[in-house]
C-alpha cells in the first residue's frame, strides 16, 4: 500500500516525520529572518526576495501574515514611494531582537 506511513488524527493527514503543529511557511520564515539581520527591508523588497530565493514563492497575502503573526519582526514605519510603476504606501519591517520595535 503506498500510503502505510500515513497515520490519521481527527482533522488531519500527516506523515510520521511531521507534525500536524509544523508551519508550512517555515522556510519563508527563516528566509525573512536571514534577510532582516542584514538591515531593514519594506514589504514589497521582502516579497521580491522571497519569490526570487525560492521556485515556489510565497504570495503577497502569505509575507503580509508572516510579517504580522511573527513576534520576531516588527513594523518600524511607513515608506511611500513607486513600486512596479505605481506609487504605494508599504511597511517597513526589522527584527524586534534587535531593538528596533518603535510602532
Amino acid at each position: 500500500m503506498p500510503f502505510k506511513d500515513l497515520f490519521v488524527e481527527p482533522g488531519w493527514l500527516t506523515l510520521l516525520r511531521g507534525s500536524p503543529e509544523m508551519s508550512r511557511t517555515k522556510r519563508l520564515r527563516a528566509e525573512i529572518e536571514c534577510l532582516l539581520k542584514e538591515g531593514p527591508a519594506n514589504t514589497v523588497e521582502i516579497f521580491d526576495h522571497l519569490n526570487e530565493r525560492f521556485k515556489w514563492g510565497a504570495t503577497m497575502n502569505q509575507v503580509g501574515n508572516i510579517l504580522a503573526k511573527d513576534n520576531r519582526f516588527s513594523k518600524m514605519g511607513h515608506k511611500r514611494g513607486e513600486f512596479r510603476g505605481s506609487v504605494y504606501t508599504v511597511c517597513v519591517w526589522g527584527l524586534a531582537e534587535l531593538g528596533m520595535v518603535t510602532a
